[in-house]
């Protein structure tokens, strides 16, 4: 769920299985954005709040997708037989970090947010996932098991500097 200019957006089973629908603040015009028989899930507003990303499973593993905020050009923009997922803006719009798990193990990876330019950012054993950007967009801190637990780390938007926080 996130809200954005006086509208939210959230996921909901209500009609059977997780959709995407959009509101106001006060809870008036609820709108089905996504009526997909497969599930849509965690719905992220862009920093302009003109596009919502989230994820889905209807290309049979989750996908990355963005739609305009009326729910219309839905696209898959990561396109990946691995499993992508859990994401975030930048501040500026321009980058979504994400998870995959495309060397069978979670990673964190940024594209561009057409889903050009997909860039590897952490490379080790452990899974690492939940990226989440820095307010100014310099840093991405992250979680990773590395070190045998889950731990908090931070790293540089190309993935340099990697730096355990807890």
């Amino acid at each position: 769920m996130s809200i954005v200019g006086g509208r939210i957006t959230f996921a909901s089973d209500r009609d059977g299985n997780p959709e995407i629908y959009v509101m106001n603040a006060d809870g008036t015009s609820q709108t089905n954005l996504t009526n997909n028989p497969s599930g849509d899930y965690m719905p992220d507003w862009s920093p302009d709040g003109n596009r919502i990303v989230f994820y889905s499973n209807r290309d049979g593993n989750f996908e990355i997708y963005v739609m305009s905020a009326d729910g219309s050009d839905q696209t898959n923009i990561s396109n990946n037989s691995a499993w992508d997922y859990v994401f975030s803006w930048s501040p500026d719009g321009k980058h979504i970090a994400f998870t995959s798990d495309r060397n069978n193990n979670a990673e964190i990876y940024v594209m561009n947010a057409d889903g050009s330019g997909q860039v590897r950012l952490t490379d080790n054993p452990a899974e690492d996932s939940f990226p989440a950007w820095s307010p100014d967009g310099s840093r991405i801190v992250f979680e990773s098991s590395r070190d045998g637990n889950a731990e908090i780390y931070v790293m540089n938007t190309d993935g340099s500097g990697q730096v355990r926080l807890t």
